[in-house]
């Protein structure tokens, strides 16, 4: 046999795998996915000294997309069906394509050859593929030298859209992470900005109380009260439709609303006329908003309230519950909407505002809370405190499957049981102090008949808070103080600690799921999932910080 054939044919195949090797080099450079495609079919193109060159990919709507195109013709944009055309039927079968003879083959699509007055003679077409299977197609057509494609040609074609689809895959697995961080950063920042609309806690005997407990990351929910000029208490319950962060944003947009309407102290009725105008020449998407808004008077006890779309209100006193039904449709939807209101006097009854969250969780697979659910789980609370029962409330629907955000907000002149303190304890913010004061907590939980499982599960919640500011509030062991108030009342027990340290911003913090922990970062996860609900909120003088933590007990918490 000659040499000179194989020396030829030998240098043919070095020459094929540097190719493959610089091209596979170049495409791990850029994770700038048009930058590296652009690049990687031209230099195919060279190499294989075609006239043209595409790439193409799958897109949402399941056809193939030309998203890079070299040579005489732009093809950019073009899409095709799945199977149609060689390119078509290179993806569907996951194949390597060759056509010898475009003029006599079937599966060319003659129609991009009319259109452009390009004449397809040659087309190789090789697969981009993953382990989930094909995504798209490189294609070269028309050999320079006007000779056809062979099965030589086809397999480096076959060779070059390895490191192709590799370098596809990682752009936009880099791409996906981007936006990962980008969405991750915009929902800390939705929730702050929630967090930061929410009224602070009123000390004393102020007469409303709220919760607000979201069923995902971030809540489409909100409550609001204000001091009004005449002495009155303005106060807001609502619900913006949809979620995710664009309800996330509109919530803040109508809270800010209703908050800045409301402080002008309008009629009820008014008050949601005024905003519902607004929000009709604003809101797309068929977005809307239900709310309750109202008016307190203390010196004279009576309320005026006026409902766009919300729940019925329940009014609770000794002989019952009355339900306050809405006055008018959601905000958003009718501009020329008119909106009644209906004024009451309070007495010594309690007056409950309530999001569709709250009678939407779901006690089985699919079986509804509903309203005469939550009228039960109101009564069964009836003798507590105004604060300790609507705590006690969020720790009875936290117990069951929450579907959807659920706000709670209750008027009522503080009454009810008192509370009864149990432990008292300062010491300093040292590591060596932990012992006697889970030793003296135990014994208070003994005492009060709670269970050991329970009880050791709260002295270590507990514990957990208290090794946090250690740790974190003060930067470590120190002489600064700490003081651990335990009270009871009723079947509900409120565990108060304090600091010294600065002031920690509360909206920084957020408590992940116990499964999603590593060892050492337990602390505000066990609480969350120990506790019925926990706050953080600065002192009253800016210097140190409150933790209350709050757990229901009965019987059968206990056994």
């Amino acid at each position: 046999m000659n040499a000179a054939p194989l020396a030829v044919a030998g240098a043919g195949e070095r020459r094929a795998l540097r190719f493959l090797a610089e091209l596979s080099q170049a495409l791990a450079v850029s994770l700038d996915l048009r930058q590296t495609l652009q690049m990687a079919v031209t230099r195919i193109a060279d190499f294989m000294q075609a006239e043209a060159a595409s790439l193409f990919l799958l897109d949402h709507a399941g056809l193939i997309e030309c998203r890079i195109c070299v040579g005489p013709v732009d093809i950019t944009g073009l899409k095709l069906a799945m199977g149609q055309g060689v390119v078509g039927r290179c993806v569907a079968e996951n194949a390597t394509q060759i056509v010898r003879d475009a003029g006599k083959d079937a599966r060319v699509n003659v129609r991009v050859d009319a259109e452009t007055g390009f004449v397809t003679r040659s087309i190789l077409c090789a697969p981009l593929a993953n382990a989930h299977g094909p995504f798209g197609a490189l294609e070269v057509i028309n050999r320079r030298d006007g000779s056809l494609f062979d099965d030589a040609d086809a397999e480096i074609l076959r060779l070059a859209a390895a490191p192709a689809a590799l370098a596809i895959g990682n752009a936009q697995l880099a791409h996906g992470l981007v936006q990962q961080q980008r969405i991750k950063r915009e929902l800390e920042l939705a929730r702050r900005m929630q967090k930061s609309m929410l009224p602070r806690r009123r000390r004393g005997d102020f007469p409303l109380f709220g919760v607000n407990l979201p069923a995902h990351e971030i809540s489409g929910d909100f409550y609001d009260f204000f001091d009004l000029p005449d002495g009155r208490i303005g106060f807001v319950v609502g619900d913006v439709s949809g979620k995710g962060l664009d309800a996330a944003f509109l919530m803040v947009r109508v809270a800010s609303m209703l908050r800045w309407v409301g402080a002008q102290a309008p009629a009820p009725a008014n008050w949601l006329a005024k905003v519902n105008a607004e929000l009709c020449g604003t809101l797309q998407d068929g977005r809307f908003v239900c709310a309750a808004v109202g008016q307190y008077d203390r010196a004279s006890g009576r309320v005026r309230l006026a409902s766009a779309g919300f729940p019925p209100a329940l009014l609770h006193n000794a002989e019952g519950f009355e339900e306050l039904p809405a006055d008018g449709p959601p905000l958003g939807i009718l501009a020329e909407a008119d909106y009644g209101e209906r004024e009451f006097v309070l007495g010594q009854s309690a007056l409950y505002l309530f999001s569709d969250g709250a009678t939407d969780v779901r006690t089985g697979a699919t079986q509804r809370l509903g309203e005469a659910g939550l009228r039960g789980l109101i009564a069964r609370h009836a003798g507590l405190a105004p604060e300790a029962r609507l705590r006690a409330l969020l720790g009875d629907l936290k117990q069951l499957h929450l579907v959807d955000d659920t706000t709670l907000l209750l008027v009522q002149e503080p009454c009810g049981a008192q509370s009864h303190g149990l432990l008292d304890l300062e010491f300093p913010a040292q590591a060596a102090q932990m012992r006697s004061v889970r030793a003296a907590l135990r014994h208070v939980l003994d005492a009060q008949g709670v269970g050991p499982e329970l009880r050791d599960r709260l002295v270590l919640a507990v514990d957990e808070a208290c090794t946090n500011v250690i740790r974190h509030a003060y930067g470590g062991e120190c002489q600064r103080r700490m003081a651990l108030h335990v009270a009871r009342e009723q079947d509900m027990l409120s565990f108060e600690l304090r600091d010294e340290a600065p002031v920690v911003d509360p909206a920084g913090l957020q408590a992940r799921d116990l499964s999603e922990c590593r060892p050492g970062g337990l602390g505000l996860p066990f609480i969350a999932a120990t506790m019925d609900d926990w706050r953080l909120e600065p002192m009253a003088d800016g210097r140190g910080n409150i933790l209350r933590m709050h757990k229901r007990i009965d019987g059968g918490e206990g056994e």
